[in-house]
């Protein structure tokens, strides 16, 4: 029931902005609602993150003063439903409902339909407002490193919905409406039912962002190869490996995050090695051919797919994330064989975490030095001056763009 996500959504969009919640943790928050309902609430949550500044924006002229924390967000929720083309009548009514329902509340119903009942008689709310502004902490360094006019491409990306992309293995049927990207990636706009895709109980193809998915295509597994998966779950990438005739080991601390791995390798009827511990105190019974480390970050390049990020984060982690992404890296070149070749990367758009770890690491060991990217699809601006790879969400725009990403080949 449409009334039953609305509440959901704004019980999800009140824990988001407290900082309390990831948006991808609220399993248990929505444990008993349907299944249709409960992608209903994530999605209408995500929505409204994604232009919560446009929506207060139109909200600031309505009210005398801020209403309580719980009003607020429904009128959030309702200004961006009603700035999306959805049917007045049903989001007033129901906004109005809920805030009658409380009761805290309750006097505020009458205020709630008045300002919404403008609301919807704007033509268009958003029309002359600019895309949604990522937080200060992490939009400064972001201007400072590539320019406030790449900056403003990154957000207006990011102020849609991340379309959904698909690896698939070689030789296998494409499905219907799919959309081939340079690199080999499938695109299906954003809200495809996966499960319905044709392909999918055959175990075809995988959910995987196109730019998650160029890391395996610059390590160039080889067939019998016996490769380290390190940071693997959820494993896209160790699906890719498997699927390239790799001997793979898919190694993570998070054995919950691994449960998905499991899933799809059974689906896909994939095989790999699958290892639950810590890599800064577990170390491999011989060494490996090639390495891929994804290793743990601030994710930042991932806002378009996760609009919950910048509120439940505030930049505070990066000092411990980027020493231990070091440590991981130093460990991870010990465990190569002679010749052997590492991918480093990271689904980051801070250079702390990319292009800095790559300076840093090259600097730590001499002899190690970075094969520059050979993919012929790629494009030449998006090869750094040391051979690294930084990919950014306003790369293919037009097509939906992508997540951010830094990677890097790395041998000795």
């Amino acid at each position: 029931m449409a009334g039953t996500a609305r509440k959901a959504a704004v019980r999800l969009l009140g824990e988001v902005l407290d900082g309390r919640q990831l948006l991808s943790q609220t399993d248990g928050m929505l444990s008993g609602l349907a299944p249709a309902d409960r992608a209903r609430a994530q999605r209408l949550c995500a929505q409204t993150l994604r232009h919560l500044e446009q929506a207060d924006r139109v909200l600031k002229p309505l009210l005398r003063k801020a209403p309580p924390p719980e009003v607020l967000n429904v009128l959030r929720l309702s200004v961006v439903e009603l700035a999306m083309g959805e049917a007045a009548h049903g989001v007033v009514n129901e906004a109005v409902g809920m805030v009658r329902a409380d009761r805290h509340h309750a006097a505020l119903s009458g205020l709630v339909n008045a300002v919404l009942r403008k609301v919807a008689a704007l033509p268009a709310p958003f029309a002359k407002l600019p895309p949604q502004r990522l937080p200060y902490w992490l939009r400064k360094p972001l201007v400072d490193t590539y320019g406030r006019e790449v900056v403003s491409a990154i957000e207006s990306v990011q102020a849609q919905p991340a379309p959904i992309d698909l690896t698939i293995r070689a030789g296998r049927p494409v499905p219907e409406g799919a959309d081939l990207l340079p690199s080999g990636s499938l695109r299906l706009p954003a809200g495809t039912q996966v499960s319905a895709l044709e392909g999918f109980a055959e175990g075809n193809w995988w959910v995987q962002d196109a730019a998650a998915a160029m890391a395996v295509a610059l390590l160039d597994p080889r067939p019998g190869e016996r490769v380290l998966d390190l940071c693997a779950a959820p494993g896209g990438k160790t699906l890719q490996l498997a699927a390239a005739g790799a001997s793979v080991l898919a190694l993570d601390v998070n054995e919950r995050r691994l449960e998905r791995l499991h899933e799809n390798l059974a689906r896909t009827r994939l095989t790999a090695e699958i290892v639950v511990a810590d890599a800064l105190h577990w170390s491999p019974p011989e060494a490996f051919d090639a390495i891929l480390l994804d290793a743990p970050c601030s994710a930042t390049g991932t806002i378009r797919r996760h609009p919950d990020l910048p509120y439940v984060k505030d930049g505070t982690e990066l000092a411990e994330l980027t020493a231990l992404q070091a440590a991981l890296l130093d460990r991870a070149l010990g465990w190569l064989k002679p010749g052997g070749r590492l991918i480093y990367c990271t689904c980051s758009l801070l250079p702390e975490e990319g292009e800095a770890q790559l300076a840093a690491a090259l600097a730590r060991h001499p002899g190690l030095r970075v094969e520059r990217p050979a993919m012929e699809w790629l494009e030449p601006g998006w090869i750094t001056e040391d051979g690294g790879l930084r990919l950014r969400p306003d790369h293919w725009a037009g097509r939906g763009g992508m997540d951010g990403f830094f990677m890097a080949r790395l041998s000795r």
